[in-house]
């Protein structure tokens, strides 16, 4: 098969395309012929070896989110079959290194797909499954009285916990991009204001999702004894002020990832893919994510 493999740490240019031995489905997993996978902010971050737990050391195949097609069944399984459409999450954060979604097959634990609607093309469904999973374990850990403050609701888990929250009857404040107020608006937001503004524009709330992460701006925008989430670790906040900090750690969750696909099949929730590339161009790929202020993510198609 091919893939894109990160050869060294560094810029876009370390991408490269790589010839490798097709993967086998050993027991409780599938192997998935990948059609579309999510460029993400992480996988720049794996690129260039800034990551939470250090970097990893080169070779190695990046990528979390993927859809695609069950080619072949491993062992002990029954649950999918060969030509199910699915859609899913590979742990990277976990496997720290081992085979990432930018290739064209893919072997994969059961646990970490869903079966895929015909009414949901590949390039949307592989927004979701880091997104969505991100976006709704963080509006679970923000769940109480008052509203929910999302820094970042332009982007991909912004987006998600804007609606999942408001659907969920919680009164939802938004910072977007400055051309994405209308947008943030559409999918639920109840008030919105500008990232030029910043979060102290909404005044302080009780909950706050910082989904960029911005960090200092999104800690003053947490009331004193609230709760500040954020998608990666940031500076600490004045402990007097009683604020409980908590990063959320994607892990796989098959129900969660399929209420997501369902409910995006059926228009209940929303995504955004900006541009479709060739996985052959993942160099370019990751030189438009960089750019930012897209409308959208930045899809793969193998």
């Amino acid at each position: 098969m091919r893939a894109i493999a990160v050869t060294a740490l560094g810029g876009p240019e370390v991408l490269h395309v790589v010839d490798l031995p097709d993967p086998v489905a050993g027991p409780g997993q599938v192997l998935v012929r990948v059609r579309a996978v999510c460029v993400q902010p992480a996988d720049a971050a794996a690129r260039t070896g800034r990551l939470p737990g250090g970097p990893v050391t080169p070779p190695f195949l990046p990528g979390w989110d993927f859809a695609g097609d069950v080619v072949a069944v491993g062992a002990s399984d029954s649950r999918f079959h060969v030509g199910d459409r699915v859609a899913g999450l590979v742990p990277w954060h976990l496997t720290r290194g081992a085979p990432g979604s930018y290739a064209q097959l893919l072997a994969v634990d059961v646990d970490w797909i869903t079966e895929l609607p015909t009414a949901l093309d590949y390039a949307t469904a592989s927004t979701l499954p880091l997104n969505g999973q991100t976006a709704s374990q963080a509006v679970r850990m923000l769940a109480g009285e008052g509203p929910l403050l999302v820094v970042g609701a332009s982007g991909g888990v912004g987006g998600l916990a804007v609606q999942l929250a408001r659907q969920s009857g919680r009164r939802v404040l938004a910072v977007a991009n400055d051309h994405d107020q209308d947008w943030v608006r559409e999918i639920g937001a109840d008030e919105v204001v500008t990232r030029s503004a910043g979060p102290g524009a909404a005044g302080q709330a009780p909950a706050v999702l910082d989904a960029v992460p911005v960090g200092r701006a999104a800690a003053e925008a947490t009331k004193d004894g609230g709760i500040l989430v954020t998608t990666r670790p940031t500076e600490p906040v004045d402990p007097a002020r009683g604020v409980r900090q908590q990063v959320v750690l994607v892990r796989p969750d098959q129900r969660t990832l399929r209420d997501l696909v369902t409910a995006a099949a059926v228009g209940r929730l929303r995504t955004r893919v900006a541009a479709t590339i060739p996985f052959e161009r993942a160099a370019e790929a990751h030189r438009i994510m960089a750019t930012g202020g897209l409308p959208g993510k930045v899809v793969l198609t193998f």
